[in-house]
């Protein structure tokens, strides 16, 4: 595989001769000068979390779903050479837009079974693979930060290419906490090196979602901000070309509310409005956009976009056509597309690199560490109230009445939320293994204990219910058309453990929730009570009303995931005789929808 041409802030790499058309030789003297033009590609990826292989850890099987994509370092670094060949190796860069080191059982294990940060621990996977495979730049993901900044660190120093974030920053100093860009030259076939920089840019939800590992050390301001800052620089660098890789989705929304005063999805608002850039590698969202075209207001001119779809299903590339104009290498065209890893095999070299670390994972998550009665499913959670959800509910209220056992809060009943993180986890009847828990929980969330008043929860139920497309009593009701309404995902719609209530999908958003009770009396709006809630959504993720200004009254730094390993390690046995009920449902003017 080829080695990597490592930049740094502030310096440049040589990627050797390109193969553009050059000005003509040996023209008469009467004829005009052709211009000297030279192209090159930039390729992209993004939210690869953790992706190495086509492989599922939680089902133990080969990548699939409904549009038969595939998934994986290994698949992108296929289609990366082909492009190398195509293009010629020296006439392409290769960047990444973040979220790298969290989303699989793999990188996972690597942060927290057989961490990085032991003393002679192993190269995480993903800086072997990226390494390999030759990145020249990758941009901050918010979850880079879930595991703390000592695993961060010490994956960055495992990386052949600089991790950029110039709204990454020093919370004493405000200075850069890490490269804000890298600049790389193209040596070109006319005796002008094409200079192209790429600014990282990183989400500043950070600060909210990952408060316990960034509270005190880092801040992150807005992305506009922080590219009006650096892209004249840039400019005024010498870089022809100015990329910006960036983990922010493009729709100008935000999942935090008034919380910050930055906007979450802001890359289409930077090109907005931000002069100089000629390209921006979107991240973050999770959607595929081939290419998306934005006018700057300044300049007039076009931005082009791209967001190549999550985990390695999709490669971008920006291919770019420079013209030598006024003593320097000018934009002439840029255009975007992606390419889709389901058209190649996986890289063999990749496959041989890591096949030792994806065997070890595959036997860890294959353990056995208990029987369940029966088998569960969350594939009808998003509309009805589900054992399988309860089992979430149960061990978290569990944890926290036995936190709290002794002190002031122990006489208080402990409710509990949790989100159908995943349509297709399930638990089998028989053995269940560390996968099967795992899968109930994708995300390193962990737990805290907050203080809400009845009134209090009714708007937080409220809230959540807006996730249910209105459908009228009488209508016919389509599962696939259900939920999800305005955009919201399923891990932004909550069930609350230890209420008994109505959501009445035939009313409006806001006057949904009825037949709300406790201990099947109606919920005194004043009585108080205490709420297991993951720290994501304690900490105003998905900005629903009151829980992140509650009196934190406990919390622990466990993941919710290994809660639920130990305590079915614990038990031996998951009954859901013993803790499921159902407390909620949907209905029309009273009548059960299902």
């Amino acid at each position: 595989m080829p080695l990597n041409r490592r930049t740094f802030l502030g310096s440049s790499a040589v990627a050797g001769a390109g193969v553009a058309v050059a000005g003509a030789v040996g023209t008469p003297a009467a004829a005009a000068p052709r211009a000297k033009r030279y192209s090159f590609t930039v390729m992209g990826t993004t939210d690869l979390h953790g992706n190495v292989f086509n492989w599922d850890y939680f089902t133990d099987r080969e990548f699939d779903d409904k549009a038969h994509n595939d998934v994986g370092l290994a698949k992108i670094s296929t289609l990366v050479e082909r492009v190398r060949e195509e293009k010629g190796r020296r006439n392409t860069l290769l960047i990444d837009a973040g979220d790298t080191i969290q989303g699989t059982q793999l990188s996972y294990y690597y942060a927290k079974v057989d961490p990085i940060t032991a003393e002679r621990g192993p190269v995480h996977p993903m800086a072997q693979a990226m390494n390999a495979i030759g990145y020249d730049a990758a941009a901050l993901g918010n979850h880079e930060f879930n595991y703390g900044i000592p695993v961060l660190r010490k994956f960055q120093e495992q990386c052949d290419f600089p991790l950029l974030g110039a709204n990454a920053l020093d919370a004493k100093t405000l200075r850069p906490a890490f490269p804000p860009y890298s600049m790389h030259r193209l040596r070109t076939p006319c005796g002008r090196d094409v200079r192209v920089a790429v600014l990282g840019l990183t989400n500043p939800g950070i600060a909210i979602w990952d408060k316990a590992n960034v509270s005190g050390r880092m801040v992150f301001p807005g992305l506009e901000e922080q590219a009006a800052k650096w892209v004249p620089r840039l400019r005024s660098m010498g870089a022809d070309v100015v990329i910006v890789s960036a983990h922010s989705g493009s729709s100008g929304t935000s999942s935090y509310g008034d919380q910050l005063p930055y906007i979450e999805n802001a890359a289409a608002l930077v090109a907005e409005q931000v002069p100089g850039i000629d390209a921006i590698l979107v991240g973050h969202a999770h959607t595929e956009i081939p290419e998306y075209r934005v006018v700057n207001k300044e300049t007039g001119r076009d931005v082009v976009l791209s967001e190549p779809l999550k985990w390695g299903q999709r490669l971008t590339l920006f291919d770019f056509d420079v013209v030598w104009e006024r003593g320097r290498w000018a934009v002439e065209r840029v255009g975007a597309r992606v390419l889709n890893s389901n058209t190649v095999e996986e890289d063999p070299e990749i496959v041989k690199l890591l096949g030792d670390e994806h065997e070890k994972v595959v036997a860890y998550v294959n353990q056995v560490i208990g029987t369940s009665t029966v088998a569960m499913s969350t594939a009808d959670a998003p509309w009805k109230d589900e054992p399988i959800i309860d089992l979430i509910n149960h061990v978290q209220a569990e944890t926290v009445r036995a936190a709290l056992a002794g002190g002031e809060y122990a006489s208080l009943p402990v409710l509990s939320q949790a989100s159908c993180f995943s349509r297709t986890a399930r638990i089998p009847a028989g053995e269940v293994t560390i996968r099967d828990a795992a899968g109930l929980y994708p995300f390193e969330n962990t737990l805290e204990a907050r203080l809400l008043t009845g009134a209090q929860l009714k708007d937080y139920l409220e809230f959540s219910a807006r996730y249910y497309v209105q459908t009228p009593a009488g209508a016919p009701v389509d599962r696939a058309k259900l939920t999800n309404a305005g955009g919201t995902p399923d891990y932004n719609y909550d069930a609350v453990y230890g209420l008994s209530y109505e959501i009445d999908i035939a009313k409006p958003a806001g006057s949904r929730i009825v037949n709300l009770a406790f201990e099947g009396k109606p919920l005194n709006p004043a009585a108080r009570f205490v709420l297991a809630v993951n720290n994501y959504r304690a900490s105003g993720g998905g900005a629903f009303p009151h829980v992140a200004g509650a009196k934190q009254l406990w919390a622990n730094s466990d993941e919710i995931r290994n809660t639920i390993i130990q305590w079915v390690q614990a038990r031996g046995t998951v009954d859901p005789g013993r803790f499921a009920s159902v407390d909620w449902r949907l209905t029309r003017d009273g009548v059960p929808v299902f």
